[in-house]
């Protein structure tokens, strides 16, 4: 099977014309990106020379687990998964990425291989930063530094609060209070409507249960009426109090 990995092979430095960088706009991933949001308009520009715009499909793999090559991925569009994988084959889902938000800070930063696998749910847009690139744009924009630090302990505290979650809630109480983290839109009478960025497969493995306990616990919230289960992972938030008080239970 031909491998569908985009983490292999090398990639040429920045723009060949240098000149034309102070015309053009800066990659979107380099002017929404939080990252580089303490950057000018120029020094985005500057950074969005060696920006290397790449399309993914779904089940595509971004980077894989050992890899030695630190990049640094910004994503556009689309959602990417991160995967770590047990010696005996299990696949548990750390976090799902979506627009704005970077992933392979942690390799860049420490200098190890990467430890997790980052693969795309759905299509999508990303910007890759090859490592000899970044460090040079680090010497001379500190401000990016600071801002891949910021994400890294963003994400540390995330992930601090699922481990408590993991170890002093039940399955129930992981479940509402996931569904209650997830961004939400509002109907016009009011009603909050939350999408699952992945599979339910894939939350389950994130929350540390399975499909079938996930899909169980679903029917159960339905039923005693604080959600309603709506096509294409869709779920309204009928009684978000009620899914509230089930989440500190």
């Amino acid at each position: 099977m031909a491998d569908r990995s985009i983490d292999h092979g090398s990639t040429p430095g920045p723009d060949p014309r240098p000149e034309t960088a102070h015309r053009r706009k800066p990659e979107p991933c380099v002017r929404l990106v939080p990252v580089f949001s303490g950057l000018s308009s120029a020094q985005q520009a500057e950074v969005a020379r060696f920006a290397r715009p790449i399309t993914v499909g779904a089940g595509q793999r971004v980077v894989r687990a050992g890899s030695s090559a630190p990049r640094l991925f910004v994503i556009h569009a689309g959602r990417v998964k991160v995967t770590r994988t047990s010696e005996a084959g299990h696949e548990t889902v750390l976090r799902v990425l979506g627009p704005g938000e970077v992933v392979g800070e942690t390799s860049f930063l420490t200098g190890v291989p990467a430890e997790n696998d980052v693969t795309a749910v759905e299509p999508g847009r990303l910007c890759r930063f090859d490592h000899r690139d970044l460090a040079a744009l680090l010497g001379r924009f500190p401000d990016i530094g600071v801002g891949m630090l910021r994400a890294l302990a963003t994400r540390l505290s995330s992930t601090e609060q699922l481990l408590a979650a993991l170890t002093s809630s039940d399955v129930g109480a992981r479940i509402a209070g996931y569904l209650l983290d997830l961004p939400a839109t509002r109907s016009a009478s009011g009603t909050a409507t939350v999408h699952l960025p992945v599979t339910k497969k894939d939350v389950a493995r994130h929350l540390g249960t399975s499909p079938e306990t996930l899909s169980r616990r679903l029917a159960e919230f339905e039923r005693a009426g604080l959600i309603r289960v709506l096509g294409g992972r869709n779920i309204a938030i009928a009684d978000p109090a009620g899914l509230a008080e089930r989440a500190r239970s």
